[in-house]
């Protein structure tokens, strides 16, 4: 079973920086995507950024476009997520997510497209 592993959370003040870490195990095929969604308090869970193991395909909200960077470490089987230029308004749990993949390098906006579910990192930046 491919189970993401979250970690780096944490809090930070508006306009600093933070970098999540998603850890894969599981997948006997590299062919995979991986989805970093958020949900802050009271609202829906939505997409921030993914990325396709098997290439470089990558895709941002227009939310965080600019400001956050998403990246794969192949080797290490981790997917990060640079965040820079925080903003208050990014304040949410941050959850991984993956489903294996034959598209040819699209992966899903939609949360229901994603089958495995780490347990989430939340990130607080205060104003």
């Amino acid at each position: 079973q491919a189970q993401p592993v979250e970690s780096g959370g944490g809090s930070v003040q508006a306009g600093g920086s933070l970098r999540l870490s998603c850890a894969v195990s599981g997948f006997t095929d590299r062919r995979y995507c991986v989805g970093w969604f958020r949900q802050g308090l009271g609202q829906e869970r939505e997409i921030v950024a993914t990325i396709y193991t098997d290439y470089t395909n990558t895709y941002y909200a227009d939310s965080v476009k600019g400001r956050f960077t998403i990246s794969r470490d192949n080797a290490k089987n981790i997917v990060d997520l640079q965040m820079n230029s925080l903003r208050p308004e990014d304040t949410a749990m941050y959850y991984c997510a993956t489903y294996l993949s034959y598209s040819g390098g699209y992966c899903s906006r939609f949360a229901t497209s994603y089958k495995y579910w780490g347990r989430g990192t939340r990130v607080t930046v205060s104003s």
